[in-house]
């Protein structure tokens, strides 16, 4: 077996070892500045609640209110 075949091996087998450690001991800590984003597990983001959604009766509405609000800007805009 050639010696950069035997070395690629090894580099690939170590970083298997270096990935499951860090995976049992947790990322390892860095000096300096902390970084820009959080991890997601350090502060979790509670959910969102969502409102009820619009039916299509009230998208209609909205949109031919929104139709006449263009249109008068429009009519103010070359008057």
């Amino acid at each position: 077996m050639p010696n950069e075949q035997i070395v690629a091996l090894l580099v690939a087998e170590r970083d298997r070892l270096n990935k499951a450690i860090e995976a049992l001991q947790g990322p390892v800590r860095r000096r300096g500045r902390p970084a820009k984003n959080p991890p997601a597990i350090a502060s979790p983001v509670p959910e969102k609640k969502h409102g009820p959604k619009r039916t299509a009766a009230q998208n209609k509405a909205q949109s031919e209110r929104m139709k006449k609000y263009w249109a008068a800007r429009r009519k103010q805009a070359k008057g």
